[in-house]
């Protein structure tokens, strides 16, 4: 592990920076002291979220034009990718942030998105950048939970991750990533990814209060690649409740509603992450409110620690095989009923 360092607050471009996620990920990043620069395709909506945050420079490109994209990172020492489709958008940005030798993220649940990130690790590598696919509630928040449940074991049986939602309000961005995923869900099993049966399997999960007892159905996203990234385990499934499903395929659930001041919606979630070995369980808990809001935090705690040389490595890592995974969540564990983190044992 490398030694920390301090690094002087610069600049980071967010990239689709007008996205419901990528407001929350600005906010913080001006929470924490660092300067956002406001980048996208959109040159009206960049102009409308500037409005509130007067100080920050925008800049217009599309992932089509390599050229504009090299403008819009000019100056930026890392770039937080937040616009959805993945699959669009994360090979372009990642091909920029390369040429520009900054550093890289991405709040991609699509698989394939992720896996083509962590095909580029040997580029990466040669600029001496450091890149995180999917660090976000979706991906990056299981990983670290795994990886810190499976705490001094080398290898695990089985990893499964459960996710309980009171409901989901889709954003546009998830819209746009249902309408374009339609490729085979991935799966671990005999050690392999393979891909998931179908009709995906169910099955009954207790999950913490106040989700309790729920039928949970197979939905495996980016979580699944990023812990097979550096995890070896013969099992790796992914499950969600069914109720939030029905909201997602109903065309007419809204977007999410604010709840308070922060712009948090009132969504429950639960992410319970189980690791087996023989006759033993691990088990690492996250609760909190609004899936979204919480990918925030991660993101941007990521990239600092990416800054401060708390990153194992340069190339295109998984969260839980580039930071201490324990002190990652109890980093940004607020212990409240907005997000926090429980083990067992």
């Amino acid at each position: 592990m490398s030694v920390r360092t301090a690094v002087p607050r610069g600049r980071i471009a967010v990239y689709g920076a007008y996205g419901h996620t990528a407001r929350f990920v600005v906010a913080e990043l001006c929470r924490r002291g660092w300067t956002p620069i406001l980048c996208g395709r959109d040159a009206a909506r960049l102009a409308a979220l500037a409005a509130g945050f007067p100080r920050l420079e925008t800049r217009v490109a599309s992932t089509g034009d390599p050229g504009a994209l090299d403008r819009a990172l000019g100056g930026a020492i890392a770039v937080v990718n937040c616009a959805g489709s993945f699959l669009d958008t994360a090979t372009p940005l990642l091909e920029a942030a390369l040429r520009a030798r900054i550093h890289y993220l991405d709040l991609a649940a699509e698989q394939r998105a992720a896996l083509a990130t962590f095909a580029r690790d040997a580029d990466a590598r040669a600029a001496g950048t450091t890149a995180v696919p999917a660090m976000a509630f979706y991906g990056g928040l299981a990983d670290l939970l795994a990886t810190a449940a499976l705490g001094d074991w080398r290898q695990a049986d089985a990893i499964d991750i459960a996710v309980a939602l009171d409901s989901w309000h889709p954003t546009t961005g998830t819209r746009r990533t249902g309408e374009r995923n339609h490729g085979p869900r991935l799966v671990v099993a005999g050690g392999q990814l393979r891909d998931l049966a179908d009709p995906p399997p169910t099955r009954d999960w207790t999950f913490p209060a106040p989700f309790g007892a729920q039928a949970a159905v197979g939905l495996p996203l980016s979580e699944i690649v990023v812990v097979a990234r550096h995890v070896r385990c013969a099992e790796v499934h992914s499950w969600m409740n069914l109720a939030p499903l029905q909201d997602l395929r109903d065309s007419s659930t809204p977007p999410p509603v604010p709840a308070d001041a922060s712009g948090r919606s009132a969504q429950r979630f639960a992410m319970d992450v189980h690791v087996r070995r023989g006759d033993d369980l691990r088990r690492a808990t996250a609760r909190g409110r609004d899936i979204y809001a919480t990918s925030a935090p991660l993101v941007v705690e990521a990239l600092e620690r990416i800054l401060d040389g708390r990153a194992s490595r340069a190339g295109v890592l998984a969260a839980g095989e580039a930071f201490d995974a324990r002190g990652f969540l109890a980093a940004v564990s607020r212990d409240d009923e907005d997000f926090r983190v429980v083990f067992e044992p």
